[in-house]
């Protein structure tokens, strides 16, 4: 196969999470001089393939088949890889079968490398992300088999193809208040406690709040409220409690202490609880580290744009390995109709990453 036929045998195989629609097992046979290893957990899919080549490096491709489901509305079906008017139209076109396919077909054309390659490949990104990427990983550690650097293949891109990569990830804390009144009948306000009335005082001073002023590589934290609930659905019961959730996509500078310092601040003086959990950490590779300089050279030399280095957006599976200490950075095509209705890429963007990633492999010393 050559790269878009590859590319849209994969779309047209429906893999909605944790389903990989029988692409692992695909690539699997489409690489049969690398050794794989099957690390099936509950209903998800997980593969691990490699092959040494010589001692330097372990340089590993991640990345995930599953896609969201379609949803309707589609101009093209969804699970056909339709092509027309300069683009390839499908469920997981840009996020991510193009990077899985851009990924593996620079494998198959290897014939020399310094080290090992290697594939990281699950069927529960788009889901709770329990029994995926995580792990494998810490399957490979038990086993001392971690990679040195890790690209995941996510598409980062913003206006052109090349124009940005991943060198880290926003964390995200999630919140939920329950402020504590006292019900009552409406037309005694002196003899309850309003909860809506108490965070009505303060609300103006917490919504939408910036809890540092982030850096180089992070937009600062943002105190997102996401939902507030009170009342009974009448007009003359004043409520018992008040219930709000927030959301802080949070940098390496603000911690979950700092979250509980700034409710504290607004809300000491009023009866409230207060739950975090935290979806995933934040994590920024070092610009000067090895796989970040050879992706900005390979980019630049495919498409000659520098890329800049980002952290924006949502969360990835790069979160897991920034967790075992690997260097680890996102570059894939653009990123401007992931999970929507009429999901497409262009056959140069798909071609072009394939390049890339032939170009990094073929230069890693």
């Amino acid at each position: 196969m050559q790269i878009i036929e590859l590319f849209k045998y994969m779309v047209s195989q429906k893999s909605e999470t944790p389903d990989d629609g029988g692409l692992l097992e695909f690539i699997e046979n489409y690489l049969p001089e690398f050794e794989a290893i099957r690390i099936d957990v509950e209903d998800v899919k997980n593969l691990f393939i490699y092959k040494k080549f010589g001692e330097g490096d372990h340089l590993c491709f991640a990345g995930h088949v599953d896609v969201v489901p379609a949803g309707e509305g589609w101009n093209t079906p969804p699970y056909e890889a339709t092509e027309k008017e300069g683009y390839i139209y499908g469920r997981g076109t840009q996020d991510m079968k193009s990077g899985v396919a851009a990924f593996v077909q620079a494998l198959k054309e290897t014939q020399e490398f310094c080290g090992t390659l290697s594939l990281l490949l699950t069927s529960d990104e788009e889901g709770d992300a329990y029994y995926g990427t995580l792990k494998v990983l810490e399957y490979l550690k038990e086993r001392s088999m971690l990679p040195d650097a890790v690209v995941v293949a996510e598409p980062t891109c913003e206006e052109k193809f090349g124009d940005a990569i991943k060198v880290g990830r926003r964390g995200s804390i999630n919140g939920y208040i329950t402020l504590k009144g006292k019900q009552g009948h409406a037309a005694y306000p002196e003899k309850a406690i309003n909860p809506i009335h108490q965070i009505a005082q303060v609300l103006h001073k917490m919504a939408g709040v910036n809890l540092d002023d982030g850096d180089q590589f992070f937009s600062p934290s943002k105190f997102v409220i996401t939902d507030i609930r009170s009342g009974m659905q009448v007009t003359n019961v004043t409520p018992n409690e008040l219930h709000m959730m927030f959301n802080v996509r949070n940098t390496t500078l603000t911690t979950q202490k700092e979250v509980e310092a700034f409710v504290a601040k607004y809300l000491k003086d009023f009866d409230y609880e207060l739950r975090l959990t935290q979806g995933s950490y934040p994590f920024c590779t070092n610009t000067d580290t090895k796989v970040v300089k050879y992706i900005d050279k390979a980019i630049e030399n495919i498409t000659q744009i520098k890329p800049k280095h980002s952290t924006a957006g949502g969360t990835s599976d790069a979160r897991f390995v920034a967790q075992f200490g690997i260097d680890v950075i996102e570059f894939g095509v653009k990123n401007d109709t992931i999970h929507s209705v009429n999901e497409r890429t262009t056959p140069q963007e798909v071609e072009g990453l394939y390049k890339v990633f032939k170009h990094l492999i073929e230069t890693w010393e």
